[in-house]
């Protein structure tokens, strides 16, 4: 027999988990050298971090160390493999990766920022452009332009999206 659930509870983790589940993942994929395992690394994380939430005050630390010992876990149970990472490798990823993770954030964040600052017809376009799937040249010929004029246009708008991001990113850390 479960236990019952706890509405409130469960609702907390459940936007706590949603929030950082990217991050989690990223974290946990830099660590192993094949999606699958991630996959199924993450499946362990989330049913561990289910079964162990308390509201824990930072969520974020809290999981990112669950995810840790949880990959540490898994490689051990697949130590038999040769091509499996030892412990103090994955230690220095996991350690760089969220090292990395906070610079990811900020720019991510002045990204979003910047996206936000194109004209609307040129947000539309990096939209267009950048969507799973979009082909450049079927967008250029909808647009009754060449896919080469298109690419220097997306160039161009690059340039200025990274030149925002830079400044975003100076301004931060005034």
């Amino acid at each position: 027999m479960t236990a019952p659930i706890n509405a409130p509870q469960h609702d907390q983790f459940l936007r706590l988990f949603s929030e950082h589940q990217p991050a989690l993942h990223t974290f946990v994929r830099s660590m192993l050298s094949n999606r699958n395992e991630a996959s199924e690394v993450m499946q362990n994380v989330a049913v561990v971090l289910w079964q162990k939430f308390e509201s824990a005050t930072d969520f974020r630390k809290w999981a990112f160390g669950v995810a840790r010992l949880e990959v540490l876990r898994f490689l051990q149970n697949r130590k038999r493999d040769r091509h499996v990472f030892d412990d103090e490798l994955v230690n220095s990823l996991a350690d760089s990766a969220i090292e990395h993770e906070g610079r990811h954030d900020r720019q991510r964040e002045a990204l979003e920022g910047c996206l936000q600052k194109l004209p609307p017809a040129q947000l539309h376009l990096v939209l267009s452009a950048y969507t799973k799937g979009a082909r450049i040249d079927e967008l250029a010929t909808q647009r009754g332009q060449t896919a080469m004029a298109l690419y220097k246009i997306l160039h161009r708008i690059r340039q200025a999206l990274l030149g925002c991001v830079e400044t975003a990113l100076v301004q931060q850390k005034l």
